[in-house]
């Protein structure tokens, strides 16, 4: 067991040793395009790792992410526009005391947005964590929509519907990629703890966890807010991700996006996510060219068809969820020993499990 356990921990430092080469190699010498689909990747791996801890993991039927990516995203995008923009930005109305006169370091802002979404959160889950299954689902979806709402009609904290630009791009590959490697590792640590072994049970049968000690609303609240500031982190990438934001960038069609992601990779599975947001947002740019003139077939129109990569993509979902009914991992995370047993079975070997009388 031991020497597994050492073996795996070499094979992970391995892996993370040629992730860097790669982004290194991607950051210094790809193209503009591959380096955005690059970031955007590891965005979606935080946001879709978010949701899947309260829906996956915890059983919350929550459909709120959007308003929390929102409080996240226009939080760092206050705090770190330096202030001689925000006086050309804010032309209706000034901006508000101390907002208008303050600037603080990138990380300090993520950390700030996701504090205050993860305290949203709390004042939201008291009401509506009481509720189970489609009732939960419509009252979180609620309350996405009044943040974007008020994000709306703040005019002097947000600029209303003008929406934020000049937005200091500062997430690159390094900042992306550094933030969702922590969010796995974070992840999977809380999972593997008693507290998650709690979500677990949460998820499996609510009754049962609760006759067993398990405190429901206490647990459920830990979920939810620790899921609302990982969305804000997200929330906040994204917005320094595109350079500039407004109300119609988070509205609920966005927390379907991410909704995809997971279902896709599997709900519960931390690898599933991880992968369902490489083959989501890498297919959706690949596809992009179904919405253009195709040359090569003589009935297509010559302008194109709009919208088309989403429903040919959505075809391929389907077929995804018709043969993975529980997505591509379902419950499951692939590790260095299943790849090992994998392998073994592919070469026409037992694994060592089998060999001893265990599996």
């Amino acid at each position: 067991m031991a020497k597994m356990k050492k073996r795996s921990v070499i094979l992970s430092i391995l892996l993370l040793a040629v992730l860097v080469l790669v982004l290194f190699l991607i950051d210094g010498h790809a193209s503009k395009y591959i380096i955005r689909i690059t970031r955007l990747c590891a965005i979606n791996i935080i946001l879709a790792l978010s949701m899947n801890l309260v829906q996956g993991f915890t059983g919350i039927f929550s459909l709120g992410h959007a308003g929390f990516m929102a409080i996240g995203a226009y939080s760092v995008a206050l705090l770190t526009i330096p202030v001689a923009k925000k006086e050309t930005i804010f032309m209706l109305e000034p901006l508000i005391a101390p907002l208008n006169t303050l600037t603080l370091p990138f990380g300090v802002a993520l950390i700030i947005g996701g504090l205050l979404a993860a305290a949203v959160a709390f004042f939201i889950g008291l009401p509506c964590l009481r509720l189970r299954g489609d009732y939960l689902a419509i009252a979180t979806l609620g309350f996405s929509e009044i943040i974007r709402i008020l994000i709306t009609n703040a005019q002097s904290l947000t600029n209303g519907a003008q929406g934020l630009k000049s937005i200091p791009k500062t997430a690159d590959v390094w900042w992306c990629y550094g933030i969702a490697l922590l969010t796995i590792v974070f992840i999977a640590l809380l999972i593997s703890s008693s507290h998650g072994r709690a979500l677990k049970a949460i998820r499996e049968d609510e009754i049962a966890a609760e006759s067993m000690g398990i405190s429901l609303l206490r647990h459920k609240m830990l979920s939810f807010m620790i899921s609302a500031f990982l969305a804000a982190v997200g929330g906040g990438l994204y917005a320094s991700y595109i350079g500039t934001i407004g109300p119609d960038v988070f509205q609920i069609s966005r927390t379907y996006d991410i909704l995809m992601i997971v279902v896709m990779g599997g709900m519960g599975s931390i690898t599933g996510s991880v992968m369902a947001a490489f083959i989501v947002t890498i297919g959706q740019e690949w596809l992009r060219v179904l919405d253009g003139p195709l040359p090569f077939l003589s009935f297509w129109p010559e302008n194109g068809v709009a919208g088309m990569r989403m429903v040919v993509f959505s075809l391929l979902l389907l077929v995804v969820i018709l043969f993975f009914r529980n997505g591509l991992f379902g419950h499951k995370e692939l590790t260095w020993s299943s790849i090992g047993n994998r392998l073994s079975r592919l070469a026409g070997h037992k694994p060592a499990k089998e060999v001893n009388g265990h599996e």
